[in-house]
């Protein structure tokens, strides 16, 4: 029987040091997660919990997707989402700007450092706005009520008001601090992902305790239980979905001989655009609800009346939010993968390296042969992306009224948890191999 190779995993004194430098910076995360926001009123806090509804929808979406971080109003209420989104503008800018486009071509190691110099600089305005823009909506829910308990630009509520903005600001900064932290001297490349990772799990047994508290009925637990598992198991299996394109490389010269062409395989993913498509069609949908909080009290009556209009129907209230949603997910999942697939410019890599599809002529036919090709596999891809996310909505038309198991159907965070896991085990086990903790080798 084969053995496997984790078995050396606390053997490697390098591999056993990222991991441990990994697990002390996701704690020092998750205690800097229960630090609250200067100011804030607790009463109120406590009350955003307690919202059904739309408010309760996003309440809950935040709160889940923040580690438990909305529900205390902490520095980190915004998690890292602000760098998630400008990371995104900046990845659609990239086709739509020529300067920026040659700029990553000319020079990819340099391309990359610029992306990410100007990506945290962007991830400045944007967690200012959605600072802003949290407090606010969480204010229009709370009626007359307020989260931080001098909110206002004027008088003596100015200084307050910033102190919260500033506090969460920086709590966002810091998360990114200690994300690349974990990339650097922990798991390569993997801090982001698992700072969110940690705090989507953390609510799992939170969730599953309110389950059990509101005391709801068997059947309720044994739905919740069989979809979860289903759910996975095709996130996992879609997620793994490729579709191999043969590659003929040439021969090499060795010495006097010629050696025989090489066969190989371009694997394209069904699902390449990942949660992205998710989290951008959200940030879409909830952006006329913010928008409209700031004029649901306006004294003229048809802007009050337009602006509850949008802050229902945008805020998840409405029957026709989930098409919507659906919709999005679906055409946000084609236009990202889209990009994505044009930046990689596979056409031109595999002209240089004198590799060709068999039957398609190199260069430019190759590109649009494989864009084609990815273009087709997307569908069934975007389609259950889209179903995934609108899982919790269908789910809440068949269990009771403000069910706890509906949380655990959050499409972004069961993307997440899956990915991380299968990205973090992948990772793993590529750094057992470079130690030559390998089976294969050392038997």
């Amino acid at each position: 029987m084969k053995r496997s190779s984790w078995r050396y995993l606390w053997k490697s004194e390098d591999i056993r040091n990222k991991l441990l430098i990994s697990l002390l910076l996701l704690a020092i995360y998750r205690l800097a997660a229960n630090i609250p926001v200067p100011g804030i009123n607790r009463a109120a806090v406590a009350a955003l919990s307690q919202q059904t509804g739309a408010g309760g929808n996003l309440v809950n979406l935040l709160d889940l997707l923040s580690g438990g971080a909305v529900s205390r109003f902490s520095v980190l209420a915004m998690g890292v989402y602000p760098y998630i989104t400008a990371q995104i503008i900046l990845q659609l800018l990239t086709p739509v700007i020529p300067a920026l486009e040659q700029k990553m071509k000319d020079d990819p190691r340099e391309g990359r450092i610029w992306m990410e110099k100007w990506t945290v600089i962007l991830t400045i305005p944007m967690a200012l706005l959605s600072a802003f823009g949290q407090i606010n909506i969480f204010n229009s829910m709370l009626g007359g009520s307020t989260v931080i308990e001098q909110w206002g630009f004027s008088g003596a509520r100015l200084l307050p008001t910033v102190t919260a903005i500033i506090s969460m600001v920086g709590g966002t900064m810091f998360g990114i601090w200690i994300g690349q932290l974990i990339s650097e001297y922990g798991l390569r490349n993997q801090g982001l992902s698992l700072i969110i990772f940690a705090g989507i799990v953390s609510r799992f047994p939170v969730t599953i305790a309110q389950m059990f508290n509101s005391k709801e009925a068997w059947w309720v637990f044994a739905v919740v239980l069989i979809v979860f598992v289903l759910t996975i198991l095709a996130i996992v299996f879609v997620q793994g979905g490729r579709r191999n394109i043969p590659v003929l490389f040439p021969g090499r010269r060795i010495g006097n001989r010629m050696s025989m062409p090489v066969r190989s395989q371009l694997p394209l993913m069904v699902n390449m655009a990942g949660m992205i498509p998710i989290i951008f069609a959200q940030s879409f949908l909830t952006f006329p609800a913010i928008l409209s909080s700031f004029f649901i009290n306006s004294q003229t009556v048809w802007v009050n009346n337009v602006s509850n209009w949008l802050y229902r129907a945008f805020g998840g209230d409405t029957w026709w939010y989930p098409i919507m949603f659906f919709i999005l997910v679906v055409a946000f999942a084609y236009f990202y993968t889209d990009v994505l697939f044009q930046q990689q410019n596979y056409g031109d890599n595999l002209k240089k390296q004198g590799a060709q599809i068999p039957g398609v002529v190199r260069g430019k036919p190759t590109q649009d042969y494989l864009t084609r090709v990815q273009r087709r596999i997307t569908l069934p891809g975007a389609l259950f992306l889209g179903l995934v996310a609108i899982l919790p909505y269908i789910m809440g038309y068949f269990l009771p009224d403000n069910s706890a198991g509906v949380q655990l159907m959050q499409a972004s965070g069961l993307l997440i948890v899956v990915g991380t896991i299968r990205e973090t085990v992948e990772l793993i086990e590529t750094e057992l191999r470079m130690h030559g903790y390998d089976d294969r080798l050392i038997n």
